[in-house]
């Protein structure tokens, strides 16, 4: 059994029997699993929590695999492999283009698919090692950010973010010392199509002092008034 028990997988299929027998598949070859039977429920987990890889399959209730992949890529680069019932190259080439990293076909031997995701996770290991040292990590006060590795510290005290959370601070840490409007931050972090109230940005911005500021007694989030907010690194 491989023991890779920081790697986590977010399975998307609506046929139970075969959502739970790859999840326990994947368990016992050390992955941790997230499950959604709905395209939509299945995108909001994706953006909501931290995976390393997304199974999709291709017909589902609610959005369509097709379609979670399209807007999923709009704002992550999470490596995902596409399932579809469907042996014609018409839809692996679509899934291919909108930006699946692979694709399988059912029915298929679990062995396969398992080689397939060392083969993803190994290109992506490879990608990471040999980039310049540090080159994604965030400095600020004692706070580090490490992009690649999706994880915060504090003086080296981790800091438990979920996805939005990460997107919303790295995307401070990226802009420090400028003042950053709510509407600049639901275009970057939530994505142009948002079409919300921005007083989500508020709820997020409290999330992250409770879990930083508060946490740690320090003063890294700013609320510049009638304007937005800014993380300042004097």
């Amino acid at each position: 059994m491989v023991s890779l028990p920081e790697k986590k997988i977010l399975i998307v299929e609506d046929e139970y029997n075969i959502a739970r027998f790859l999840q326990l598949e994947l368990e016992h070859e050390g992955y941790e699993v997230g499950l959604s039977q709905d395209g939509r429920e299945g995108l909001e987990k994706a953006s909501s929590a931290y995976f390393d890889l997304m199974i999709l399959d291709v017909m589902l209730p609610s959005l369509n695999g097709v379609e979670v992949l399209r807007r999923l890529r709009q704002k992550s680069d999470m490596p995902v492999i596409m399932l579809t019932a469907k042996d014609e190259m018409n839809d692996k080439i679509l899934g291919l283009d909108i930006g699946a990293d692979d694709y399988i076909t059912k029915p298929f031997a679990i062995e396969e698919l398992l080689a397939r995701i060392r083969v993803i996770f190994k290109r992506v290991d490879n990608y990471n090692l040999n980039k310049p040292e540090n080159s994604s990590l965030l400095r600020i006060k004692g706070l580090n950010l490490d992009i690649d590795k999706h994880k915060v510290t504090y003086k080296e005290k981790n800091i438990d973010l979920t996805k939005r959370e990460f997107e919303l601070l790295k995307y401070m840490m990226q802009n420090k010392n400028l003042v950053i409007t709510r509407e600049m931050i639901l275009a970057k972090v939530w994505g142009y199509e948002y079409m919300g109230d921005t007083n989500v940005v508020d709820v997020y911005i409290r999330y992250l002092r409770s879990k930083i500021d508060d946490q740690f007694n320090i003063k890294l989030i700013h609320t510049i008034r009638g304007v937005g907010y800014q993380i300042k690194d004097e």
